[in-house]
């Protein structure tokens, strides 16, 4: 079973740094694009940042400047590194993932959504 597992939420204050991971797991035959999306309270589910397998990256306005994504691609993991947090940041963050998975009949494309992790920021 493919799956993403994320890691790293908390509470931080305002100003403060949080790390965010996220492992996908199982039998998997290539991992493509790999994203960060947050959810907060009364609000749409939005993305944050995204990477491809190429490294290409791509921010939301209103994190640009704050936040990093990266990757692992040996290790199939996402991590967004976020500094100067708000509490406007405050929201539940979720890992997607677009890749193929070893189905049974060969490679199988899937969209997968990691469970979410919250971060909350105030002080």
């Amino acid at each position: 079973q493919v799956q993403l597992v994320e890691s790293g939420g908390g509470l931080v204050q305002p100003g403060g740094s949080l790390r965010l991971s996220c492992v996908a797991s199982g039998s998997i035959v290539r991992v493509n694009t790999m994203a960060w999306y947050r959810q907060a309270p009364g609000k749409e589910r939005e993305l944050v940042a995204a990477i491809t397998s190429g490294g290409t990256t791509n921010y939301a306005d209103s994190v640009k400047e704050r936040f990093t994504i990266s990757r692992d691609n040996a290790k199939n993991t996402v991590y967004l590194q976020m500094n100067s947090l708000r509490p406007e940041d405050t929201a539940v963050y979720y890992c997607n993932s677009n890749l193929f998975e070893n189905g049974p009949i060969g490679a199988r494309y899937r969209e997968l959504w990691g469970q979410g992790t919250l971060v909350s920021v105030s002080s």
